[in-house]
């Protein structure tokens, strides 16, 4: 081996200075690049994105225009029938298909986890509003605006659970058997 071409990686002498930086620091110096490039090139996309936003616009303003408050809420519920008593049966599957999907982010109580208390919603809200916020979460947040301040409120968007209307009305049978009870 010539004299300065030490291949020594530990060497000090006669290698680049890349080359006296161990592992770990390279590994840094690649995620601050790699910061630094992503975030100068998010912000142009983003700009492109709005760009693309603005010249669609008009096909998608009255998409996205803010529904009428009705108080039924935005999505495919526009009308709900309830009985006189509760439906135990229907209930009772509410009951399993909350404590499968709903009930990490929800309690029953007026306690807050990661979602509003549900106690006392049968009350706050129309049968149709809780099913549309239940079945169209992203599209309520977006147009309705009780559920547009619930979402600021809570900072937090509400999961679609990929339920159906009739899950959604067995739910919703739940919540007014645990209102009821209360």
């Amino acid at each position: 081996m010539k004299p300065g071409r030490n291949m020594n990686c530990n060497s000090t002498k006669t290698l680049p200075v890349s080359r006296h930086l161990s592992t770990i620091q390279r590994g840094v110096l690649a995620i601050a690049f790699g910061a630094f490039l992503y975030s100068c090139s998010s912000g142009s996309s983003d700009n492109n994105q709005d760009d693309l936003n603005q010249s669609t616009s008009s096909s998608t303003t009255e998409a996205e225009a803010p529904a009428a408050d009705n108080g039924k809420g935005v999505g495919p519920v526009k009308e709900v029938t309830l009985g006189e008593g509760i439906d135990e049966q229907l209930a009772s599957q509410g009951k399993a298909l909350f404590d499968g999907k709903c009930s990490a982010c929800h309690q029953l109580s007026d306690q807050k986890v990661v979602g509003p208390g549900l106690a006392g919603v049968t009350e706050r809200r129309q049968p149709e509003w809780i099913m549309n916020m239940i079945v169209n979460p992203e599209e309520m947040t977006k147009k309705d605006p009780t559920a547009k301040k619930l979402l600021a409120e809570h900072l937090t968007q509400m999961t679609n659970q990929n339920v159906n209307e009739r899950d959604a009305r067995a739910m919703l049978e739940f919540f007014r058997q645990n209102d009821a009870s209360n």
